[in-house]
């Protein structure tokens, strides 16, 4: 049953996003599991014996890059039959409205860049384009040098780079790897000279993700959190509705 939002609340979030000149949003998980993205751990739990943290590590990749590269095929699989939600859309249209700041995914599924497009049509997605912090799912990354090209079918034999014959991987931040320095820059940048930030479905608790609100906070910024329940950073929102970002959303953003 969607919970119906207190009127209330609704109209301070609306009136605060109405004040802003400068908004940010974060998205994590429970946006895109209203898309049925399966979440990390829950695709399969077990797969050929390996447990998720055993695969989705640079060590693992490093010893064994046939296996890892199956695994991710296997959720690239999975993703690509999962449609962007409303929530997604209505993010999109808002930040293609405005023209300026943007959206911080948690989310390596690309479903904000495809609402983007959607959004964008013939015209370019602009400020409705995600900055992906974790990375692309179904886009690959050389092991070696670093460039980005689009994923293809597994084969036979392992994906080369075409720049230096290194070694292609998926594009997504595996365990022991740091994140993209200037990725999270330019999260970190946005998030410290926001008024709001939108926290849309995480928890917002591990690092260097859990900076981002943080920043609007310590530039003297409010949060709006939108979740299905209480998390530790409600405490610190000047605003949080309950309910699923599919809902909560467009009733939010029109």
């Amino acid at each position: 049953m969607e919970r119906i939002l207190p009127h209330s609340e609704l109209e301070r979030a609306r009136e605060l996003i109405a004040g802003a000149e400068r908004v940010v949003a974060l998205t994590g998980a429970g946006i895109s599991a209203e898309s049925g993205v399966p979440t990390f751990r829950d695709a399969g739990g077990l797969w050929r014996n390996y447990r998720p943290e055993e695969l989705a590590t640079i060590g693992a990749f490093e010893r064994d890059p046939r296996t890892v590269w199956e695994w991710y095929a296997w959720r690239r699989g999975f993703v690509a039959e999962c449609e962007p939600n409303d929530g997604h859309r209505a993010l999109a249209r808002f930040f293609l409205r405005r023209g300026r700041e943007g959206i911080v995914t948690q989310n390596v599924d690309g479903l904000h860049t495809r609402a983007a497009l959607d959004a964008a049509g013939d015209g370019p997605p602009g400020a409705a384009l995600p900055i992906e912090i974790h990375g692309a799912i179904a886009r690959d990354r050389c092991n070696r040098c670093g460039q980005r090209a689009e994923a293809e079918p597994l084969g036979d034999s392992l994906p080369r780079c075409e720049a230096c014959g290194g070694m292609r991987r998926p594009d997504v931040v595996l365990f022991g790897e740091m994140l993209d320095s200037d990725l999270l820059a330019r999260a970190q940048s946005l998030a410290a000279r926001a008024d709001l930030c939108l926290v849309i479905g995480t928890s917002a608790v591990v690092h260097p993700a859990a900076g981002i609100p943080l920043a609007t906070l310590q530039g003297g910024g409010g949060i709006v959190e939108v979740n299905t329940e209480r998390t530790e950073l409600t405490g610190a929102a000047t605003v949080a509705l309950r309910g699923e970002a599919g809902v909560v959303l467009p009733a939010l953003l029109g």
